[in-house]
């Protein structure tokens, strides 16, 4: 990851085809679905709190972390990846504080991000949290 020369802005099929993925890479994705799942009822309720959203937001850095490290993708998938890996991460800094905006908009942002993901990656059986 960040060798890739290849500089894409928006996300795109594989000639009408999603992307590949591999086992380390749909686990993470899955993990973080998971834990959206988890927080969405709470979040929808208002009862999500700054604290439970940096809690969020510790999971899906390390989820994206791990998959960073160990994942292994062609580099036209993986520049691909990295898209949606960098909407996982904003979503996160948002629900951290990190930057302005409301941490239930970094909550969102991941989810758009798994909706991606979802859209233009192979994963089988793929549902995106609260969907």
């Amino acid at each position: 990851h960040g060798e890739s020369s290849t500089v894409v802005q928006k996300l795109q099929l594989n000639a009408g085809k999603k992307w590949a993925t591999d086992v380390v890479l749909r686990q993470s994705m899955a993990d973080i679905n998971q834990a959206m799942a988890t927080a969405l009822p709470l979040i929808h309720k208002d009862r999500f709190g700054d604290s439970d959203y940096a809690a969020l937001a510790t999971t899906v850095n390390q989820k994206v972390g791990y998959a960073i490290e160990n994942c292994k993708l062609e580099p036209k998938a993986d520049a691909m990846l990295h898209i949606v890996i960098g909407d996982l991460m904003a979503g996160a800094e948002i629900m951290e504080g990190k930057t302005a905006g409301k941490r239930h908009d970094g909550a969102v942002r991941v989810m758009q991000a798994l909706k991606s993901y979802g859209r233009y990656f192979q994963h089988p059986n793929w549902k995106v949290a609260g969907a």
